[in-house]
């Protein structure tokens, strides 16, 4: 099985299964030694996100969980926005934790692909004194 195959195998559920073509094509435009370096990467799991907005959203540890840090300690104070908030966001994490997945990924996608650049900047030769 080639690498790209199995990386979105073992990573799809992750992302919108609309934007796996998209994906797909962006990896493939990487070196495969890149690709490899891609599995370090660490994604939040829409199902473990949605079942703990189920079972503890009222608290806000599933806002907490995306980095969403604002709303959750809003969430906590308001209790769940008396039950709607909290009844809303077991709809939403899921898909909130699929778009940070993929902007995640395109970051990396970018970081990987600029090339290398020495630090500090090599300087051009001086011209030659005629």
């Amino acid at each position: 099985m080639h690498p790209l195959d199995m990386w979105i195998m073992n990573n799809g559920k992750h992302f919108d299964s609309d934007k796996i073509p998209y994906i797909r094509d962006q990896l493939s435009r990487l070196p495969e030694q890149t690709l490899s370096n891609l599995y370090s990467l660490q994604f939040k799991d829409p199902t473990t996100i949605t079942v703990v907005s189920a079972l503890a959203g009222a608290l806000g540890i599933d806002r907490f969980m995306l980095g969403d840090v604002g709303l959750g300690v809003a969430k906590l104070l308001l209790a769940g926005g008396c039950g709607v908030w909290w009844l809303v966001d077991i709809f939403l994490v899921g898909a909130r934790a699929k778009e940070l997945n993929f902007q995640s990924l395109m970051q990396a996608i970018t970081a990987y692909s600029q090339p290398y650049t020495p630090y500090p900047p090599q300087q051009p030769p001086p011209p030659p004194n005629m």
